[in-house]
């Protein structure tokens, strides 16, 4: 038995791997995904056009352009009268405007509080939000600045921010192991839902069953290679990471590597439900990519899933890829201790044991 198993692992490798298309999208796609992806998957604003109505003139007003002129954040000041705000939001030129009244510089001077209004396009909320964040930033420490060098007395109180984990703010750092995950998941699923599929579309699935091997020896030999193709191209991924990509990892790699065995299984298991009731590669591609997204979406990826309403949160308990995500993340920032790994590990396990399971029951229903 366990030679037929093993002749069917290296026999489906092989199929593989001899494949010219099959070898290109298991090498190609992953490692562009990722590096395009770290770069372009970023929830930071940048490069963002504001225009500013000064109708001061006045040198504290004059100051505070400046500074933000100098911040690498906005591409483009545009210096608008009263009449061009309306046009230059509703074209979307710009998303916020900046308006300093005829006496803010003589308020500020005379140590009375100076207003300035700010004008953001709500229909880009979230931008908006972090735009705002941006400009209050730079608008209080310029307060903070001309406090101290015109000697005003200022708050008692002091608020010191200090970044945990990632000290620098590098969103790329947060998305980078999540993408990791997604990637795999992505992999494991095409390899095994291709992998029935392809025999039935090429002819040799019946050949398979006349042969001597049992059903379960044929579940074994499509399981395992889905599992070696997934844990080395996630250590492809890792090492791309950790030496090109220069994130670092914290945390240890027996946690990591037995959380992705476990869960690539339950990826697996998915795969092999795909494949077993798909008659063409067609129809199993179809089905991948009808359980992915919903999979990533669900997973906390770029979204908390506690931000999510509140008949949709349990649906996330049955998508492995919001437990692994978190052990990755936690793995690559804060080195979570195995306690942590575990609270996470068990449903991993839980899933991997009922989606492979159940495939193989369907499949042996399939055969009857």
């Amino acid at each position: 038995m366990l030679n037929r198993i093993i002749s069917l692992i290296i026999k489906e490798l092989l199929s593989v791997w001899r494949d010219k298309k099959s070898r290109m999208i298991l090498i190609v796609p992953p490692i562009l995904q990722l590096l395009v992806f770290s770069f372009a998957a970023t929830l930071e604003v940048s490069n963002v056009s504001i225009g500013i109505i000064n109708e001061d003139n006045g040198i504290i007003s004059k100051r505070i352009e400046d500074r933000l002129i100098g911040t690498n954040i906005f591409s483009k000041i545009y210096h608008l009268q009263n009449k061009d705000a309306e046009s230059f939001i509703d074209t979307e030129k710009g998303l916020v405007i900046i308006h300093f009244n005829q006496d803010f510089s003589r308020k500020v001077l005379n140590k009375e509080t100076g207003n300035i209004q700010v004008i953001i396009d709500g229909r880009r909320s979230n931008s908006a939000q972090i735009v705002m964040g941006y400009i209050s930033q730079i608008i209080n420490q310029y307060n903070l600045d001309y406090m101290v060098q015109n000697n005003i007395q200022k708050s008692n109180s002091i608020v010191i921010t200090r970044h945990w984990f990632n000290h620098n703010l590098e969103f790329r750092w947060f998305m980078v192991p999540a993408l990791m995950a997604i990637i795999s998941l992505m992999m494991g699923i095409v390899v095994t839902g291709l992998s029935i599929a392809r025999e039935r579309e090429l002819g040799t699935f019946d050949q398979l069953m006349v042969s001597p091997i049992q059903p379960f020896e044929i579940l074994i030999g499509k399981t395992v290679p889905g599992l070696i193709i997934g844990l080395a191209e996630a250590t492809f991924l890792f090492l791309i990471i950790i030496f090109i990509l220069q994130i670092p990892f914290r945390g240890s790699l027996l946690l990591l590597y037995i959380s992705l065995f476990i869960f690539i299984c339950s990826v697996l298991g998915f795969g092999l439900f795909i494949s077993s009731i798909s008659k063409t590669q067609q129809q199993a591609i179809l089905g991948a990519f009808l359980f992915m997204p919903p999979a990533i979406l669900l997973s906390g990826f770029a979204t908390p899933i506690e931000n999510m309403p509140s008949w949709l949160q349990p649906i996330t308990l049955i998508n492995p890829l919001r437990y692994f995500m978190a052990i990755l993340r936690g793995l690559f920032f804060k080195d979570i201790p195995v306690e942590v790994v575990m609270t996470n590990l068990w449903p991993l396990i839980i899933i991997s044991i009922i989606t492979l399971t159940g495939a193989s029951w369907f499949f042996k229903r399939r055969l009857e």
